[in-house]
């Protein structure tokens, strides 16, 4: 085929996949979804060998392999790299594209990662994903699937590929922003009521379908008014949030932890029996009880809790209910011993 008709072919490919692209992306704020509408046209218009697209940690000081298709992709996905590391790393920290035709000689090539999955990388392109002057991440190409190295007419369909999707990338993540504050505590930074009455509604009908145990840990921090008059208010919040920390420190992956409102704190335990929660409760009281709060500012200050626990289905069959348990639980805690751990 005459080289002309070729770029002709090429150019209505490309027109093509960027309408299809820019129709996908604007069709869902899902990042993982985004990500990989990206992984399909990058492949579909480039065809390399491998390639991957890293993503700029919170920090701005590292990049992480979000995706990566190709030879020894397992081994490197969720890898991170240093800002300046590697071409990705130099495209990241200085916002340009880069064209190797020979990257073993190049000095910026990190080798670390073809030593990983015994890959031999001989030409690339990495571009930046950017919005707004502010780096989002990279795209790298590496070898071309067809004969040579690639062009620059490649670097240029990249870097047009790379526009859009950085714009769903920063959309995406934006999305994503605004779903997490909606269901989180902002000064504790454990989930709010509103998501545990969701999830537990989710995780109730979730229970009877499968014939499950489902347990509520509720605690309350015993004199806590007394830690805020002695200490004044920002010590109070100060140690609310060292709670929050340490209370996320202690659950289980799957545990739901939350912040009910003031001192009082929930542990929503799917899949857990009411013997297993009331152990989990005197573990948590335990190390509550045992840890040094506001160290860090010479105050050491010990708190304790009152906890009540409330399963489904032995003490409750329905959300309300299961929660006035737990609660009136906890209160018969507060009201006698304090520093205790009640069933219902």
């Amino acid at each position: 085929m005459p080289h002309h008709e070729r770029d002709i072919l090429r150019l209505k490919l490309e027109h093509a996949i960027y309408a299809d692209l820019a129709r996908a992306l604007t069709s869902t704020l899902d990042l993982s979804q985004v990500l990989e509408i990206i992984m399909e046209k990058v492949s579909e218009l480039l065809k390399p060998r491998n390639w991957s697209l890293l993503l700029t940690e919170a920090d701005g000081l590292s990049l992480r392999f979000e995706v990566i298709v190709g030879e020894g992709a397992e081994g490197i996905r969720g890898k991170t790299l240093a800002l300046g590391e590697g071409i990705a790393g130099w495209v990241a920290q200085t916002g340009e594209s880069l064209l190797v035709q020979d990257a073993q000689s190049d000095e910026r090539f990190c080798r670390r990662f073809d030593d990983m999955c015994a890959f031999t990388t001989r030409s690339l392109i990495a571009v930046p994903l950017k919005n707004k002057g502010k780096v989002l991440g990279v795209i790298e190409l590496v070898n071309r699937v067809e004969e040579g190295g690639f062009t620059d007419l490649d670097r240029h369909s990249l870097e047009t590929l790379a526009e859009y999707a950085a714009i769903a990338i920063h959309n995406a993540a934006l999305f994503q922003e605004v779903q997490r504050l909606a269901i989180t505590d902002d000064h504790t930074s454990l989930y709010n009521n509103r998501h545990l009455y969701q999830t537990l509604d989710r995780e109730l009908e979730e229970a009877r379908t499968h014939g499950q145990e489902l347990s509520l840990v509720f605690f309350d921090v015993d004199h806590f008014k007394t830690v805020v008059d002695t200490y004044g208010h920002l010590v109070g919040s100060k140690t609310l949030k060292e709670l929050g920390s340490v209370l996320k420190s202690l659950v289980r992956a799957g545990d739901l932890p939350v912040r009910y409102g003031g001192d009082e704190f929930v542990v929503l335990m799917p899949r857990t029996t009411k013997k297993d929660a009331l152990a989990f409760a005197e573990f948590l009281r335990r190390r509550i009880k045992a840890h040094s709060f506001l160290s860090e500012d010479g105050i050491n200050l010990h708190i304790t809790a009152s906890y009540g626990v409330a399963a489904y289905p032995g003490d409750a069959t329905d959300k309300n209910s299961l929660l006035n348990i737990v609660d009136a639980t906890m209160y018969r805690v507060k009201e006698s011993t304090r520093d205790g751990v009640a069933g219902a």
